[in-house]
């Protein structure tokens, strides 16, 4: 798993800011992302927005196909604007706003025995559908093991028990997770 220095955490935080202000104004997103370093390197993320404390927008990649900048910025702007949940983030937001990023490792096949609340985020696959959890979601939601599997059934789309079944695949992975606040904090 991937622990970025304080530094990169800051830089990757700037840079979904910078790209919410973007998305959030109509302006073009950022091309000039830096490739070198933590930028370059490949990784799942999640961009989570809270405004006032409460969730305002969550978008990730799984897949690790661009560079974790070009990831961030553009999961930060989808989250800005385009999570289904919400109406996109108004300008007047902004000075309210707080980001979250799940750096995430990748997925593995795990056992729900071997499900840790507070450590695993989940994925359950069946077919083309898809539901994922960030492992903070059952810390949250105070969700025990078989609570946190069946909500990322329904996040499928699936029966909640689903993950009972032989065909439904479930995977764990763990995350990075760091935010404005934390950073703020010195935490």
């Amino acid at each position: 798993m991937l622990f970025p220095s304080e530094e990169d955490r800051r830089s990757l935080l700037q840079w979904a800011r910078r790209a919410i202000v973007e998305a959030v104004s109509g302006s073009q997103l950022a091309s000039d992302i830096p490739q070198h370093g933590i930028f370059g390197e490949r990784h799942g993320v999640f961009v989570t927005l809270h405004v006032r404390g409460r969730l305002r927008g969550c978008i990730g990649v799984i897949e690790r196909e661009q560079p974790l900048g070009e990831s961030i910025v553009r999961c930060a702007a989808g989250a800005a604007l385009r999570d289904p949940r919400f109406p996109p983030l108004r300008q007047e937001e902004l000075h309210e706003l707080e980001i979250e990023i799940s750096l995430l490792s990748p997925p593995a096949p795990i056992r729900p025995e071997e499900i840790e609340i507070g450590r695993h985020g989940l994925l359950i696959a069946y077919e083309v559908q898809r539901g994922l959890l960030l492992p903070q979601v059952a810390t949250e939601h105070r969700l025990n093991r078989e609570q946190f599997l069946e909500e990322a059934c329904r996040k499928a789309g699936l029966p909640r028990h689903a993950w009972s079944q032989h065909e439904v695949r479930i995977f764990g992975f763990t995350c990075e997770v760091f935010s404005e606040r934390l950073s703020r904090l010195g935490a």
